[in-house]
């Protein structure tokens, strides 16, 4: 019914017009496209809300009755602020509210399905429970996803994220909203959980219970304004109500200041994945999300809630490190970048950067080497990674660190400095036959000229030359007279492991992901005049 529906819709879109075909019955007609005008596209149209199933007349092949399901689409202008995201989820929880005021929320991405029929019943659980039920904003499911290739090449089921970090702050206040896979109490979205936040009307509060039909006229008409582009004008959505706008990572934000505000939540992690989902199979798409991910966690980050300040204050010590872990992301893109090229370019000059190998002092960045990445490969382990996994979740640090996290930074600041205007980068997740069977093999994608790809290429093309330089000059002088130099030849040899695909889209392939002729040169050339100026 839904595809039919889509395509009906898309169609008049498309045509300019409404036809015969795209009706069904005058019921469809009146609610609809009673509001059709020739202005109507994709980006402008009023509000639609279509009741596709009623639990009161629609039966299924055992003649019992279906649940509810309901078509929305918000009005959408030029005129008034979209919101992406949370503007559209707000939307939908008023629109819920006049239809049946349910107190439970469910939130899942567009391409996530339910794997397992007990989930509810878990939930349920824990909302029931008298002693946690007053304080309890949400329960959390681990995001997992479904067709990731054997050694996840692009890290994109983010196990820290989303498996184990949940684990370490689910002893505290609970594991942060990550936009899918969630079950929230209504209550939580109307303010904290000792001071009720009344809305400005009584159908949208959580308590109230809808007594007339949900294809009603009255119905309808409620839910139609409620979803208007203009209804959230001066009442606090988005502010003090619902989900939090302010940030393009607006899950984490929503739990972020949920949790400030007095909430808890809890992680659910059962051994049978409660919810499914697809991710990104290109590394452009993959580093595009990232970048939104930096520029929605610098938003946060330097608001007037900033994690580290207001963080504090209302959540104490522990929390606000967990979320300020989250927060600083971007930033680490400096070290990454200094760690790439800084003690190459020395090498080449045969400028030491680091203490002499029978020095002592070394031992300190070598522990900190092998206890920082034993330590995450431990966790890796006991959340049941593999090694393979675990060394493309590393590598994909590196590669986020001087492309996405890079770039975003770049786009944040000149934002904040009204120089660009960010937008809303969605993730495609499409794939055709060549690029899936690639993805399948295990084959980075670097068919898609992006300057994202351009540092990392540099960074490639730098510590290979350094590191072979390094390693003749260690044959020749031999190791006493190199002492000096080791930990740079070993950070090199590391960076070259790691960029082996990036070698291999450059030399080795030929086929469509290749890396790009233009991006090769530009970095060869950057690279060069680096080398030049350090020279």
């Amino acid at each position: 019914m839904y595809e039919s529906m889509k395509g009906r819709v898309e169609n008049a879109v498309e045509s300019g017009k409404i036809e015969e075909e795209h009706i069904d019955d005058n019921e469809e007609m009146q609610e609809a496209f009673a509001k059709w005008t020739d202005n109507f596209t994709r980006q402008v149209h009023p509000t639609i809300i279509q009741v596709l199933l009623a639990n009161t007349k629609d039966r299924d092949v055992s003649d019992k009755l279906m649940p509810n399901l309901i078509y929305v689409s918000r009005e959408k202008s030029k005129m008034h602020p979209h919101h992406f995201k949370a503007g559209a989820l707000n939307a939908l929880v008023r629109v819920s509210a006049t239809m049946t005021n349910a107190p439970i929320v469910l939130t899942l991405d567009c391409d996530t399905y339910s794997n397992d029929p007990q989930t509810i019943k878990r939930v349920l659980c824990y909302f029931f429970d008298p002693e946690i039920r007053s304080t309890t904003a949400y329960v959390q499911f681990p995001q997992i996803f479904r067709g990731l290739n054997k050694g996840d090449i692009y890290f994109s089921e983010h196990k820290r994220l989303f498996q184990i970090n949940p684990l370490g702050m689910d002893g505290l206040l609970g594991p942060n909203y990550v936009g899918t896979g969630c079950f929230f109490q209504r209550r939580a979205f109307f303010g904290c959980p000792s001071s009720f936040i009344q809305p400005e009307m009584p159908e949208l509060s959580p308590n109230y219970v809808v007594k007339k039909p949900i294809g009603s006229v009255e119905t309808l008409d409620l839910a139609h304004r409620v979803a208007a582009c203009n209804y959230e004008n001066h009442n606090g959505w988005g502010i003090k109500l619902g989900f939090r706008y302010g940030s393009l990572v607006e899950d984490y934000y929503t739990g972020y200041r949920m949790q400030c505000e007095g909430w808890r939540s809890i992680f659910c992690s059962p051994k049978r994945s409660a919810f499914l989902g697809d991710s990104p199979v290109t590394l452009i798409d993959l580093l595009s999300q990232c970048k939104r991910w930096t520029n929605g966690l610098l938003d946060v980050l330097f608001s007037k809630y900033s994690t580290i300040t207001f963080g504090f204050q209302k959540m104490g010590l522990l929390m606000s490190f967990a979320y300020t872990y989250y927060a600083i992301w971007p930033i680490l893109c400096i070290a990454l970048t200094i760690y790439a090229f800084i003690p190459q370019l020395a090498l080449l000059n045969g400028i030491s950067t680091f203490p002499q190998i029978s020095d002592p002092r070394s031992l300190l960045y070598v522990f900190l080497f092998v206890g920082a990445n034993g330590k995450d490969l431990l966790d890796f382990h006991l959340e049941n990674g593999t090694f393979q996994r675990w060394w493309n979740s590393q590598r994909m640090w590196m590669i986020c660190g001087l492309s996405s996290f890079l770039f975003g930074c770049i786009d944040y600041t000149l934002s904040s400095l009204g120089i660009a205007v960010r937008g809303f980068d969605l993730t495609s997740k499409v794939q055709d036959d060549e690029l899936s069977k690639r993805y399948d093999q295990g084959t980075f994608e670097f068919g898609v000229a992006s300057p994202m790809f351009v540092p990392m290429t540099m960074a490639a093309i730098i510590n290979v030359v350094s590191f072979v330089v390094g390693s003749i000059g260690l044959f020749r002088s031999g190791i006493r007279n190199m002492e000096g130099l080791i930990l740079q030849i070993l950070l090199s040899g590391f960076v070259v492991i790691n960029c082996w695909p990036v070698y291999e889209a450059i030399v080795f392939r030929s086929d469509n992901g290749r890396m790009s002729t233009k991006i090769t040169l530009i970095a060869a050339f950057l690279t060069s005049i680096m080398c030049l100026l350090a020279y």
